[in-house]
């Protein structure tokens, strides 16, 4: 009599089932481990989408600088671009985060509420598409991150990875590609330029600026000039 085969199956579905969930836990764990590993300054982490740069075939450019040769007006007017609060949260900006969920809970249209530490998270580890889950994933990576390296390696690591322009990474290939200058060179204004530039970088020129790029980087620019208090953390 032939022997029945649906314990076999069963056994076979058990463990896809158990190697499945066992290959999910590895890739939610590979960040945190990497995290401690990426804060050596002789590290240089590349991001997700360098890495698919490189698997599609397409060239890149990234150059990467150590903190102390990036103007500090560039560092003063990103972080008055995109996270005003670096030196004073931990990661995350729970207030404004909290805000942004109240607005969307209320059918209201949001603003953005991500870190710096937020967007090295995505921008290392996580896909740029929008969602829910990424923004699940995100938090608790950003804070990993803030609490395992210092606020300058976290800073240094960001404007090392984000993304200025189409195959540009990093401000010292956007500095050269935009301006023909060093990051140590930039201006005020072309530090100002290039802040703006980051959140839609695939639009934005900051060799060419629109009307609205130059208002909002003359903006940013005197906050900039202004920003001594809120950037203790990365020149005591």
């Amino acid at each position: 009599m032939p022997k029945d085969p649906r314990p076999r199956r069963r056994r076979w579905w058990r463990r896809l089932v158990g190697w499945s969930l066992a290959l999910i836990v590895i890739v939610l764990a590979l960040p945190y481990l990497l995290i401690p590993l990426y804060g050596w300054q002789q590290v240089r982490p590349v991001s997700t989408l360098m890495l698919a740069e490189t698997f599609s075939g397409r060239s890149y450019d990234r150059q990467w600088v150590d903190f102390d040769m990036i103007a500090p007006v560039l560092v003063q007017s990103v972080m008055m671009s995109e996270d005003g609060q670096y030196c004073a949260h931990s990661g995350i900006d729970w207030e404004a985060l909290n805000l942004v969920i109240d607005e969307a809970l209320e059918g209201e249209a949001t603003r953005g509420a991500s870190t710096i530490p937020m967007q090295t998270a995505k921008n290392l580890f996580l896909l740029p598409s929008r969602s829910v889950v990424r923004k699940a994933l995100e938090i608790p990576l950003a804070m990993w991150m803030d609490r395992i390296w210092t606020k300058r390696r976290l800073m240094e690591i960001y404007l090392n990875i984000a993304e200025w322009a189409p195959g540009v990474y990093g401000i010292e290939a956007a500095s050269q590609a935009y301006f023909g200058v060093s990051a140590s060179k930039l201006s005020s204004a072309q530090a100002a330029l290039l802040a703006v530039t980051l959140p839609n970088p695939i639009e934005r020129n900051a060799a060419n600026p629109s009307s609205g790029m130059r208002r909002l980087a003359g903006v940013i620019e005197d906050r900039a000039r202004q920003s001594g208090a809120y950037i203790k953390c990365l020149y005591d």
